[in-house]
């Protein structure tokens, strides 16, 4: 699959996270519409409200299932504004999906919604999960048997404002060659509604092992955790934010530290990038989004899949994206 395929031309859907359940894959992005709230650097632009559920048992030429709206920002008692990424993990008969969203305070703090079956629909606890904050959980489940959550977003996604946990009373970005900001990475209870521990920061080194600073801005952690494992090494990717690519960096344990080692998609038209990586069938695949449908609206993404391939050393061939300039 040489090519990618847009999933869903006839709607907006952007910052895909796929997995594998029974056997399908289940799509779950969030969704863009046309507010009329004007782009700044806080992404108030990006004012989703409600999330589909998609699966396909082909990604390559197969049909893809939309199962509808199953969440909204009036389901949830705590919500604000603002659903921004999502992700979904299978335990013991439950699919728990976890979602950042903006509190009554326009903070966000991430929510987690249960379901029977993987396509939804998603009831929502009356509370976010206690101590957190900023935006684009994602959840690994490895092979111990223990669930992790990697999350964390810069500007908009108020990474800025924390430090050790606990919220500052300005935010605060570092610069030049001070150390990088971390995503953050803990484990989840066992009824997957609560962090076990408290959240700490996932470490990405440089080749000399030195962490990366906070002005390498082609390669330190903006948002878009991800999480795989491929021949026993794990691999923490993400995206630069405001310089458009999709890293990665490969770790020995799922709390790292991580080392970084290339770009796995070049910038895509529109500001975002954002992604998710699965094995299905013997290939394996990348989810991501583009604004090419929408003529470059950066708040109006579509997303997309395009076969995602490993050199001998394990390292990852880089895939081109849309950016024209």
């Amino acid at each position: 699959m040489k090519q990618s395929r847009y999933l869903v031309p006839g709607d907006y859907m952007a910052d895909p996270s796929a997995h594998v359940f029974n056997g399908k894959v289940y799509i779950y992005p969030s969704h863009d519409w046309e507010s009329g709230i004007p782009e700044n650097d806080n992404g108030d632009h990006f004012n989703m409200k409600d999330y589909h559920v998609f699966s396909m048992e082909d990604v390559e030429n197969g049909e893809v299932t939309d199962h509808g709206v199953v969440l909204q920002t009036e389901d949830i008692p705590w919500a604000g504004r603002q659903l921004w990424d999502c992700d979904v993990a299978y335990r013991n008969g439950k699919y728990y999906m976890y979602f950042p969203l903006k509190d009554q305070n326009d903070i966000f703090r991430i929510g987690v919604a249960i379901s029977d079956k993987p396509e939804g629909p998603f009831i929502p606890e009356e509370n976010p999960m206690k101590g957190s904050y900023s935006m684009d959980p994602t959840i690994w489940h490895d092979e111990d048997g223990e669930f992790y959550m990697y999350f964390g977003g810069l500007w908009g996604g108020q990474l800025q404002r924390y430090r050790n946990n606990k919220a500052l009373e300005c935010a605060n970005l570092p610069e030049g060659d001070e150390p990088a900001l971390c995503p953050k990475v803990a484990k989840l209870r066992g009824d997957m509604l609560e962090f076990a521990e408290e959240p700490r920061d996932l470490v990405i080194l440089d080749e000399n092992g030195k962490p990366l600073t906070a002005g390498d801005t082609k390669r330190r952690f903006f948002e878009a955790s991800w999480m795989h494992k491929y021949n026993g090494k794990y691999y923490f990717s993400y995206s630069t934010g405001d310089t458009h690519l999709i890293c990665y960096a490969i770790g020995d344990n799922p709390y790292g530290p991580f080392t970084y080692q290339g770009v796995i998609l070049t910038p895509v038209e529109g500001w975002t990038t954002h992604h998710s990586i699965i094995e299905y069938k013997g290939k394996w695949y990348l989810f991501h989004h583009d604004s090419v449908p929408s003529g470059g609206k950066t708040w109006l993404r579509s997303m997309k899949v395009v076969e995602l391939e490993y050199n001998q050393d394990g390292t990852i061939k880089t895939i081109e994206g849309t950016a024209t300039k």
